[in-house]
């Protein structure tokens, strides 16, 4: 409230700018304003979300849970098709299909973040809801490899990012002042709580009425959240069309090293959820069910990472927060990961980990908002996603490549992911101080 005590009369507000030279043509909606001026001045006074904003929340909770969420269970897909489908194709083969999933909803984030600032999150996310049902069948009756690689791995990936993107675009434009606390509580539940849903779901139909039937009653459980999340939905704002590249985007010094510093975050963030349990049972000397409750741990560690920080980046600065988590993060790598020879370790460590790794999760999208024209956000977001989806795919294999290059060693793999979240965080800080070189600044 005390951002809004000191709005003015913003019709005749003129921010100066940041440094000499820098910013002075600086659009309205920009983040980038001195400390005591509001997040988004414009001439008409913005909301901090209201009905519409906290319908939005709910919508993309939805959304989130049924396209992002249902994307998570695909371990108990691999399981499953490695004794019946695809029985006769090696793991290897089998999890290609999930690193296509993967890489087509990060890769598409921008051509479709492009598409909801030209055309709002309506008719994004009608396409995205038609093709999540069509490729969900369609994988319910693939016999084939490359069937499974097309439908479940290309055109899932593609509903899903159609489906993610818009959301949290949308719910973005709402929000000012709580903007990372309604980001962080569309996320957290909905990806987590789907991740866990899911895959319970399936295991227990799977033997009981069937392949095909239990993958067409997760599509029944998906299209119905689907149906509310367009109902609720909405982007604040106009609608905008532009080019499909926006080239002041790489002119914008405050986002590429955002970009840059999430580039290399991202290149080993998802490292240690790909070997913690493997690390478990190797280095801890635990059974392959207990170190299965580590990777619990990590996850559980996730989602107070997503919502807690979140909130209090509302509060102290999203910045401000985003890179000392960033920073703690890689650290807790090195040194405490590093060290962990003992399951208390390993699970005090995946707990430690999978909070600070939440917190930039769920503080990264805000922070991109934050510094963009309001009519951009769905282009920033989704391209920050693009440029992401190519260390994220290429990270894990990478780290295995180490492991094996090492004989089994895990210090290279451990030494690389910690050392490129670190680096990433320096940009980060980089970039916050390009902002505002006030420390004390809430930024």
């Amino acid at each position: 409230m005390a951002d809004m005590e000191k709005q003015v009369d913003c019709s005749s507000f003129r921010a100066p700018s940041i440094e000499p030279g820098t910013y002075e043509n600086l659009n309205r909606h920009s983040a980038l304003q001195p400390p005591d001026a509001p997040l988004l001045p414009t001439n008409v006074r913005r909301s901090n979300g209201g009905w519409s904003g906290w319908l939005a929340v709910f919508g993309a909770f939805l959304a989130l849970f049924c396209s992002f969420g249902h994307m998570n269970a695909f371990g108990t897909y691999q399981s499953w098709y490695s004794d019946h489908q695809l029985s006769g194709h090696s793991q290897f083969s089998i999890s290609w299909i999930g690193s296509l999933q993967l890489w087509t909803f990060f890769f598409m984030g921008g051509p479709i973040g492009h598409l909801f600032d030209a055309y709002g999150p309506l008719p994004v996310m009608i396409s995205g809801t038609l093709l999540l049902a069509f490729s969900t069948l369609m994988t319910s009756v693939s016999k084939k490899y490359y069937e499974f690689l097309l439908f479940q791995g290309f055109f899932f990936g593609l509903s899903v990012a159609s489906l993610f993107y818009p959301s949290l675009a949308a719910v973005s434009t709402h929000f000012d002042k709580y903007r990372a606390s309604a980001l962080g509580i569309a996320a957290a539940g909905s990806v987590h709580l789907g991740g866990v849903i899911y895959p319970i779901m399936l295991r227990k139909l799977f033997p009981r009425i069937g392949y095909a039937w239990a993958v067409r009653a997760s599509t029944l459980l998906s299209v119905a959240c689907c149906a509310v999340a367009l109902i609720t939905v909405k982007k604040e704002g106009r609608k905008k069309c532009s080019g499909w590249i926006d080239v002041k985007m790489f002119r914008d010094p405050c986002f590429m090293l955002l970009a840059t510093g999430s580039f290399f975050i991202c290149l080993g963030i998802f490292t240690p959820f790909c070997y913690i349990v493997s690390y478990a049972e190797d280095r801890a000397l635990v059974s392959q069910n207990t170190a299965f409750y580590v990777l619990s741990v990590m996850n559980a560690g996730g989602v107070f990472g997503r919502i807690v920080p979140a909130i209090l980046s509302d509060k102290i600065g999203r910045f401000n927060l985003l890179m000392p988590t960033s920073f703690l993060a890689g650290l807790s790598c090195l040194i405490f990961w590093m060290l962990a020879k003992t399951i208390i370790a390993v699970m005090g460590f995946a707990a430690v980990y999978g909070f600070l790794s939440g917190a930039f999760i769920s503080v990264i999208t805000p922070c991109v908002a934050q510094i963009s024209d309001i009519n951009k956000i769905g282009s920033r977001i989704g391209a920050l996603y693009t440029l992401i989806s190519v260390p994220s795919l290429v990270g894990g294999p990478i780290a295995g490549a180490l492991i094996q290059y090492q004989s089994g060693s895990y210090t290279g793999m451990i030494g690389l992911s910690g050392s490129s979240i670190i680096i990433g965080s320096l940009f980060i800080l980089a970039c916050r101080l390009k902002i505002n070189r006030n420390i004390c600044a809430r930024v």
